[in-house]
């Protein structure tokens, strides 16, 4: 962690909605994105898909009052045009001061320069960028449900295997089946599992959790996993061993896990799987995070 605060890395795509600036790059060429970005620099941007979690993220360090929590621009513009997304920031009133305009550039190369916990962007190839830095790191969304921006609440979910864990197991069930990695978690149920690309994430979280007195935390966690028993010791085991205490666990048996996402309320919920992403996206925001077995 970054002196002491949980970092978390935004691309401005992911902020902010550049829908209608992206298609302009697209159809007529980076000059022409600028020229129509500096033309447009006082009109505010959108909400996109990360603007919630952002703003519930950096409302912590209000209730605490302490900075608890640093959130960090990174874009592939160039600061010219960036000016606007600045300009969006001020206008929504986001505690964000540090950013790294790239022109063009992999914004990822900075995520371990600013000591980040957590990047994230719509453009996989820098998600893959940050994983490959040792950094969490997620691909969102786009999501069909209506963001929560009422409740103070902040409710990440995580799927297990390739996410919170190695994808050690998961192979087990991709190149033997189901009888087999059954048979392999039972044998292996003292063994703990070894760290995936979200584990110091989630350390980074509980260390923030532990800031709030005892039952006064706005910020809740949560395992949703197709696992189920008996192969669910492992896992439990495991994140005892790490000394990690998760606010609710859902041992699912490959129910999809969508409608058991919008119950739980989830912010934003993190899957290895684009599958499982494509259907969380229908009811939370849903962040694909490229790693492990399910993505070679």
């Amino acid at each position: 962690m970054n002196d002491n605060k949980l970092t978390i890395a935004i691309s401005s795509r992911a902020l902010f909605d550049l829908d209608e600036s992206h298609k302009v790059y697209e159809s007529l060429g980076v000059d022409a994105y600028s020229k129509y970005q500096i033309e447009h620099e006082d009109e505010p941007l959108e909400p996109g898909e990360a603007f919630g979690l952002v703003r519930k993220m950096l409302n912590i360090n209000k209730t605490l009052d302490e900075p608890a929590v640093e959130v960090i621009l990174l874009s592939r513009n160039n600061a010219d045009s960036g000016l606007r997304i600045f300009n969006t920031i001020e206008h929504h009133d986001l505690a964000i001061t540090r950013a790294a305009f790239c022109g063009g550039q992999d914004p990822w190369r900075y995520v371990r320069a600013f000591g980040c916990d957590l990047f994230l962007s719509l453009h996989t190839e820098d998600v893959r960028g940050a994983l490959e830095q040792g950094v969490a790191s997620a691909s969102l969304m786009a999501s069909s449900a209506d963001q929560d921006d009422a409740s103070k609440e902040i409710r990440f979910a995580f799927d297990g295997d390739a996410v919170l864990f190695s994808d050690e197991s998961e192979r087990v069930y991709k190149e033997q089946g189901l009888e087999a990695f059954t048979q392999n978690e039972k044998d292996s149920a003292r063994m703990p599992l070894s760290g995936g690309p979200f584990r110091n994430f989630l350390s980074a979280l509980q260390h923030l959790q532990s800031r709030f007195p005892a039952g006064a935390c706005p910020i809740r966690t949560a395992l949703v996993t197709a696992r189920s028993a008996p192969t669910h010791e492992r896992v439990v085991r495991t994140l005892r061993e790490w000394n990690i205490f998760l606010d609710e666990s859902l041992f699912l048996g490959g129910l999809p896990k969508g409608e058991f996402l919008r119950s739980y309320g989830a912010d934003v919920f993190f899957d290895d799987q684009q599958a499982h992403c494509d259907s969380a996206s229908e009811h939370v925001v849903a962040g694909h995070v490229p790693s492990g077995v399910a993505n070679n």
